[in-house]
């Protein structure tokens, strides 16, 4: 009978270990190819993303790129133009930008006094907002021009150019330039958690991502915004591209 008993613990043993492997495996794929966690820890995208939301980012939108068999089943679309998406940093591939998609390739983007031009044509940008009234003058020597005064530049093949919603206090593709598409992580999707309270910084001690921790603990209900909760993101905003648009949207 001990052995029956002994056989039949490890059995059990088993199964539970290669369901949690299971899992493991399963949420590690999710977390790879299809979902992703970010929490926006700035104010270059307000008012669609707030500092303290912690978005769900869509990696499956855009699926895998070059040959193979997931390139085939994966539904794979283009990036378009006004797309909010997330994307590591070309200075540090460590570090996950989010921006909103605003040149594709073989765009010719120029702003002029805040007002962004594609091929020459006025692009219609509801969702962005200016807190800074000075309009920066296009004078040659004024380096800080270009955060209202840029290009005329052509988007290289495979490039994107992206700009903050808060165009005045955003560092976006004004200052670090484009983004190569093998950068670009997915599309931000839903708001699934808002946290009022400034987070802890990206290089932070570990006291300090203690601390973080203790606060959330203590000021959970009152901080959080529930109106956020499931807020999908950019559902007022997002740009539709009119029949016969701009290439790729």
């Amino acid at each position: 009978m001990t052995d029956v008993a002994g056989k039949a613990t490890k059995s059990t043993s088993r199964e539970y270990l290669e369901a949690i492997l299971i899992a493991l495996i399963f949420v590690n794929f999710a977390r790879i190819f299809v979902f992703q966690a970010f929490k926006i820890p700035s104010g270059s995208m307000i008012d669609n993303l707030l500092v303290g939301d912690h978005v769900v980012v869509n990696k499956f939108v855009y699926g895998p790129q070059g040959p193979g068999i997931l390139t085939a089943l994966f539904p794979v679309r283009e990036v378009r133009r006004g797309d909010i998406v997330v994307f590591r940093y070309p200075s540090d591939p460590d570090i996950d930008y989010v921006k909103r998609v605003i040149g594709l390739p073989g765009d010719e983007v120029e702003i002029r006094d805040k007002v962004v031009y594609i091929d020459g044509e006025r692009l219609d940008e509801p969702y962005v907002i200016h807190r800074d009234p000075l309009v920066i003058p296009n004078k040659p020597l004024l380096s800080m021009k270009i955060r209202d005064q840029f290009g005329p530049v052509r988007i290289p093949d495979g490039q994107y150019f992206m700009l903050g919603d808060n165009r005045d206090e955003s560092r976006d593709s004004r200052y670090w330039g484009t983004v190569s598409r093998g950068l670009i992580k997915g599309r931000a999707f839903v708001v699934y958690w808002s946290y009022s309270e400034p987070p802890a910084p990206s290089d932070a001690t570990l006291g300090q991502r203690l601390a973080e921790l203790a606060g959330v603990a203590l000021h959970f209900f009152s901080s959080t915004r529930w109106d956020r909760t499931f807020f999908i993101v950019d559902s007022e905003y997002h740009y539709h591209a009119e029949p016969g648009g701009s290439k790729g949207e």
